[in-house]
């Protein structure tokens, strides 16, 4: 019978998604891997290099599986309120996410992670959507993009990130649903205030004229980016 490379790629990096969000990249063990894959480890070493390699690999497949879950295409602060909603269900959907984006942080500090060049441009791509919608005026012209998607990311996250700070928060949980649905409607509402433009001050508006990107102009009547 033939190999299933593809197949084998798939169970090695499920296993380590289940070993990297318990353990972290220090903690975790390329045999614990190994044995939940049900696959020689020897064929991790063929496929990813080392286990830091292996923990950047699923790292950019978690990233690039999320940023396509939530997409970011923007016309008011009501849709940067559905993606805050839609990255609330998406974490409380894959709780290992957060999970190994803290073990990251850990383990690198300040320090440059693997491929981040690469992992960057999902974020970037984040940032420029933002900011092309407080160019046109579609939502608030501050904070800056790069802050308001921090931010709008963090309201979605931090719930399942700290659970026990939620809980001493609000005490304990008698009914799951009702407190699910309360906290999903906190980050919607929080994230649509905001990106509001009603709440624009007159030194925000200065602001969106004066940081016109370098190199593009904006077409009037169309409302699209053109390269100058």
């Amino acid at each position: 019978m033939a190999w299933n490379t593809d197949e084998t790629k798939r169970r090695l990096k499920q296993a380590a998604v289940e070993e990297f969000s318990s353990f972290g990249l220090a903690g975790a063990r390329v045999d614990r891997i190994a044995e939940r894959a049900g696959i020689n480890k020897e064929r991790i070493y063929g496929y990813f290099g080392n286990k830091e390699q292996l923990f950047a690999t699923v790292l950019r497949d978690e990233l690039s599986q999320a940023a396509e879950a939530v997409p970011m295409a923007m016309k008011t602060s009501e849709d940067i309120a559905q993606i805050a909603g839609h990255a609330f269900d998406y974490h409380e959907a894959h709780l290992h996410f957060a999970r190994l984006l803290h073990w990251e942080a850990l383990a690198y500090g300040e320090n440059p992670v693997p491929d981040e060049q690469g992992r960057g441009q999902y974020y970037q791509d984040k940032v420029s959507a933002f900011s092309a919608a407080q160019d046109r005026a579609l939502i608030a012209s501050t904070p800056d993009a790069d802050q308001l998607v921090f931010m709008v990311l963090a309201l979605a996250a931090w719930w399942f990130a700290v659970p026990q700070v939620a809980r001493m928060l609000s005490g304990p949980i008698t009914d799951p649903q009702a407190e699910r649905a309360r906290r999903r409607a906190a980050v919607v509402e929080a994230a649509r205030r905001l990106a509001d433009p009603a709440h624009e001050t007159p030194a925000g508006l200065d602001r969106r004229v004066k940081r016109a990107p370098v190199g593009v102009r904006r077409d009037a009547d169309a409302g699209e980016q053109v390269l100058a």
